[in-house]
């Protein structure tokens, strides 16, 4: 069994939710005794093509989703996160609020859209993201332009968790009806009630923790999600407080965790880079395991994005034929969206487009 550094969390956590992020980082640095040295981190991130996470070079990069913010490397200042393109379309703020308590989110309707039935895609940012910087690095809003369909982004609040991580790590955040799953659920069913969406054409995905949060949705509400699609994160259950995230982020959680629970009963498409130093890509094959993959029978095709980035697709098909999960390891990627925007955080343009790919899954069901 590989051993884990022992951190201080709960200290760490009290220096973080009262601002004293410095303090925290140094904290959690001296914890972390057989990490990597900075200099090594930026190094790595520049060979695996990741330029842009070369600037969070004072944050540990086993800890650095859980930071407040990204880091300029030369002022020392947080990087404002940009405003995503509104487009032709509409792009409002609204707010969901139930006993779980309260979360704002924001909304994109195509120009095209006239009151057809049409698709609904929840978008979830990871740790220091915003709806619109997820927006922009996605470029979900031109596809929801090109291909008709609302696209929600939920947003976490400070309050909730100081780096704006959905908190996936927190047993009690991991159920159905319960805290930030039924936030979420409650956001999509406002959009449904409000709009006309194909109720059989509801999807959700995500990024980091907004991946690992999208697979507690699958297995919480297979109902009401067709499908999932989960870019760089874990699986559901995959830790129980901040300590066991810390694990699981950097090796994998133990089998039985992860099995535990129900997994995603929906189809789902994973995307993780093989040089993903902040979460393990082994979280990519615990997310199929728990989806039934050892059932399935699989396909397996490599091939080069036009960026430059090789890539191994495996579909995984039911005994009828019918891609019921589908995996993309990106070779040589870290831990960003694929064929994203530069415009926003963590995005490797190098890729494949896993925005229009995802989609193109969702809309098979």
């Amino acid at each position: 069994m590989t051993k884990i550094p022992r951190l201080d969390m709960r200290e760490a956590t009290r220096l973080t939710r009262e601002g004293r992020l410095k303090e925290a980082m140094a904290l959690l640095r001296r914890g972390l005794g057989g990490a990597q040295t900075d200099r090594e981190n930026a190094a790595e991130r520049y060979k695996s093509g990741g330029a842009q996470d070369a600037a969070f070079t004072d944050v540990p990069p086993m800890l650095r989703n859980y930071g407040a913010g990204a880091f300029d490397r030369v002022t020392g200042g947080l990087v404002k996160p940009p405003r995503a393109p509104t487009g032709p379309g509409i792009f409002e703020e609204h707010g969901f609020s139930n006993a779980a308590g309260h979360r704002n989110y924001k909304l994109y309707v195509p120009s095209g859209y006239k009151g057809e039935t049409v698709p609904l895609v929840i978008m979830l940012h990871g740790c220091t993201q915003s709806p619109d910087d997820f927006a922009a690095g996605t470029r979900m809003n031109a596809l929801a332009e090109e291909q008709l369909f609302l696209v929600a982004y939920p947003e976490q609040s400070k309050s909730a968790n100081a780096a704006k991580c959905w908190n996936w790590f927190n047993a009690a955040e991991q159920r159905r009806d319960h805290g930030e799953p039924s936030l979420i659920a409650g956001i999509t069913r406002q959009i449904m009630r409000d709009f006309n969406i194909a109720p059989e054409r509801v999807y959700v995905a995500g990024l980091s923790a907004g991946g690992a949060e999208a697979a507690i949705l699958g297995a919480a509400y297979p109902d009401l999600y067709a499908a999932i699609g989960i870019h760089s994160g874990l699986p559901c259950g995959a830790a129980h407080d901040m300590p066991s995230a810390l694990a699981a982020m950097q090796h994998g959680s133990p089998a039985a965790s992860v099995l535990r629970g129900s997994g995603p009963a929906v189809p789902t498409i994973v995307f993780h880079g093989d040089r993903d130093k902040t979460v393990s890509p082994i979280n990519a094959e615990q997310i199929l395991t728990q989806a039934g993959a050892a059932n399935l029978s699989a396909k397996t095709s490599r091939g080069r994005a036009a960026g430059g980035l090789g890539y191994t697709r495996t579909l995984m098909l039911d005994e009828a034929g019918k891609p019921m999960l589908e995996r993309w390891i990106l070779h040589g990627a870290g831990h960003a969206w694929s064929g994203g925007d530069p415009a926003g955080s963590y995005t490797d343009p190098r890729g494949p487009d896993a925005s229009r790919e995802m989609l193109r899954f969702f809309f098979e069901r």
